[in-house]
């Protein structure tokens, strides 16, 4: 069976042609900077080729346009035509409390989905197009949805639940649900075929580092506490994202600055996190060429950044009692070291503790611990399309 996955972000688009039982990739890839400028990095495994094309981006639907050109492409594409693709995984950031397993995509199952775009609007618009777009170049194959939410609902109500009135819970399901659950699934099974112990003996603190990010709490293979909660707005300061912020500043803002309530959640959704304090870029990268060209706002942004996470990592910790692995995950905690580093520094009392030369590596699957370290500090680079394929084979093949 050949799944092609595709794993829509709030600005990048990860694809792969795979097939799940094997876990053989015929073709992989990465869309990234959409909105921005746009970028499609191609590569089929079996040869070792690669290939970058910059091709305007301004939405997904360009990516998902971009991809399946790719994939069929007479020179470097892996298959002839799209018929050649039994079904197609699509990640789902937002479920709500409807979905709580995979499924199959219907009409039903889509409006379902659009009903969470309030929730995830960032991401469920994103991840709705590749379900359009691939259902207009593939009509009759089968999709599935693979849901972020999914992995959360293992968290137990006193850690889901906010201090409002309870009627609001039973009336519009306010709650914590968390996200980036297929990613902190993999890594944590990773994690322990790495430390060679069985995860249901493990406390693990996930670290889902990129433009969105969260952390999870993992406590005998199950999640039991995150950061990102009733949408992926909560818990860190993000590429364009706010994170946790007073509520009472949306009333300031809208007073002050004649702003709609619409308005200003727009504002910590798009124009907030690395962007807004940095005024210079959302992308992690673009950070770094500013702090070496000396730009105080830039460092500032990261600075922010990282407290943000270890602050979450230490309320884990306690939280689990104690924790016998960091890993950092995704875009910035496979790559960028100074991230990892200043995460970690000082942290010796806790068993904690990077080996410098270890953390030069970036996008390895590796223990970047020094050897004396009581609580391992992995690397893992995630592999949501993997899991994405297999649930989407099961499924389909029911």
């Amino acid at each position: 069976m050949k799944v092609l996955v595709i794993n829509a972000g709030s600005s990048s688009l990860k694809y792969q042609l795979m097939d799940p039982a094997t876990k053989e990739v015929l073709a992989k890839g990465l869309c990234e900077r959409i909105g921005i400028d746009g970028r499609l990095t191609h590569k089929v495994p079996a040869t070792g080729s690669e290939y970058t094309f910059d091709i305007a981006m301004p939405t997904h639907a360009e990516a998902i346009q971009a991809v399946l050109s790719a994939l069929t492409d007479a020179d470097h594409g892996v298959i002839k035509s799209m018929d050649e693709i039994d079904a197609v995984g699509h990640r789902v950031v937002h479920g709500g409390e409807k979905f709580s397993a995979s499924v199959l995509i219907t009409d039903d199952v889509m409006d379902a989905i659009r009903e969470c775009v309030p929730l995830a609007p960032l991401h469920n618009p994103a991840n709705i197009t590749g379900i359009e777009a691939c259902q207009k170049v593939m009509p009759g194959v089968p999709m599935v949805a693979v849901f972020d939410t999914a992995f959360h609902q293992t968290m137990p109500k006193s850690h889901y639940l906010y201090g409002i009135p309870y009627e609001y819970y039973e009336k519009y399901k306010i709650r914590r649900y968390g996200f980036h659950g297929t990613s902190h699934k993999y890594v944590s099974q990773q994690a322990a075929l790495m430390l060679g112990r069985p995860l249901e003996e493990l406390r693990l603190v996930t670290c889902h580092l990129g433009n969105g990010s969260s952390i999870c709490a993992i406590s005998r293979g199950k999640s039991i506490d995150t950061s990102m909660g009733f949408t992926p707005l909560d818990g860190l300061p993000m590429g364009t994202r706010a994170g946790n912020v007073d509520p009472a500043i949306i009333e300031f803002l809208m007073e002050h600055e004649k702003l709609s309530a619409g308005e200003v959640i727009d504002i910590l959704n798009k124009k907030s996190g690395m962007l807004g304090i940095s005024g210079v870029s959302s992308d992690f990268r673009d950070l770094d060429t500013a702090i070496e060209d000396g730009n105080e706002q830039a460092a500032l942004a990261k600075d922010m950044f990282n407290i943000s996470v270890k602050k979450m990592i230490g309320s884990y910790i306690a939280e689990m009692g104690g924790v016998d692995a960091i890993i950092f995950t995704a875009g910035v905690g496979e790559n960028d070291r100074s991230v990892r580093w200043d995460i970690c520094e000082n942290m010796e009392y806790l068993g904690v503790k990077i080996d410098p030369e270890k953390n030069k590596y970036r996008g390895k699957q590796m223990d970047i611990s020094i050897d004396w370290a009581r609580v391992r500090v992995l690397v893992i680079p995630t592999n949501e399309e993997l899991m994405i394929a297999q649930d989407t084979a099961a499924i389909v093949g029911k």
